[in-house]
């Protein structure tokens, strides 16, 4: 049966400021798209990777741009053609989640059983990212995040006295885990010798330390924490590519152009024996769902997008206790 798809940008203010070494955000605009086969409707949303210079309004054309090849074909035809209209992105992740959605309601079943998984999926600790700031600010947000119940802690950093930060974060939260995000800002650094300080402060992972496209800079580099490609992972491709430098792969759905990438990085990075993380933009619980289920198979979990919002969708995933959890209506 043809397709109905609609799309449209929705702004949804963040709570506070959302600060990381590229700038400050107080509120995200994320692309949902909505298919309809007459009989049951799908949903789908994605956030633009503005590094890649991605807008929500770009995304938004480009998958409007589409929707003539789109709408003659049923669900699950539309999301293989989707995966070869349109490159790994935003754009993509939108239209192939609300496929997916589409699908699974017409086949009867819940999502996580369509896309394959043995069981229900169960609640996952989550990190809580603490934003970018001065020490100070630093400890005080790890503090009320530890206060909240988040017991892992994901810290962004800048390459200049991230030491400093690192530290204040565990005074202000010294039972907390923590991983941190370099955010490619650490290829003019001394990465091992950074790593052993940050190990000492109890820190048990390292996010994207060099600018994606410069990943040979670890080849030589011995860290005594696991390095994980953040940027410079997009799709199963990249795995291999990525292997000799890193010790996993940060999976993200806007990145990867969908849930079914997703789960080929994922395949891809557990057959080289990498880690994997399972990460979200700035987003709403909707973009979350996916998401999840790839993140049932995950070392780490980064999935608070919804929880630094000022607000969620209604029918929302919990975070409460540290955990990211699913609302009844996905399971």
């Amino acid at each position: 049966m043809a397709l109905r798809i609609s799309a449209a940008v929705e702004r949804w203010p963040v709570a506070g400021q959302f600060i990381i070494a590229r700038g400050a955000k107080t509120y995200v605009d994320v692309l949902v798209v909505a298919v309809s086969d007459g009989a049951h409707f799908g949903l789908g949303e994605s956030t633009a990777i503005y590094y890649n210079g991605e807008t929500a309004e770009s995304c938004l054309a480009e998958v409007e741009a589409v929707l003539p090849q789109l709408e003659p074909m049923d669900a699950d035809g539309a999301r293989e053609a989707v995966q070869h209209l349109l490159p790994p992105g935003a754009a993509r992740n939108a239209l192939d989640c609300a496929l997916w959605d589409l699908a699974a309601k017409a086949a009867g079943v819940p999502l996580w059983r369509y896309a394959g998984l043995e069981a229900a999926p169960a609640p996952l600790v989550t990190a809580f990212t603490i934003s970018l700031g001065e020490p100070d600010v630093m400890e005080a947000d790890a503090a009320k995040a530890a206060a909240r119940g988040f017991g892992l802690l994901k810290l962004k950093l800048t390459g200049d006295g991230d030491v400093a930060r690192v530290a204040a974060v565990r005074a202000g939260a010294p039972d907390a885990r923590l991983i941190v995000d370099a955010n490619e800002s650490w290829g003019d650094l001394d990465i091992a010798a950074e790593a052993a300080a940050l190990a000492g402060l109890g820190v048990e992972m390292i996010e994207q330390p060099v600018a994606a496209g410069r990943d040979a800079l670890l080849a030589d580099v011995q860290a005594c924490l696991p390095l994980l490609a953040d940027e410079s992972c997009h799709s199963a491709a990249d795995v291999a590519r990525l292997a000799p430098y890193y010790d996993g792969v940060n999976i993200k759905l806007d990145k990867a152009g969908g849930l079914t990438e997703a789960l080929k990085i994922a395949d891809a990075a557990q057959e080289r024996g990498l880690k994997v993380m399972v990460g979200c933009m700035l987003c709403t619980s909707l973009a979350v769902g996916p998401a999840f289920l790839v993140a049932q198979r995950a070392d780490w979990v980064d999935l608070d997008g919804p929880a630094l919002l000022a607000e969620d969708r209604p029918d929302h995933f919990g975070f409460d206790g540290g955990t990211v959890a699913p609302m009844p209506s996905f399971l």
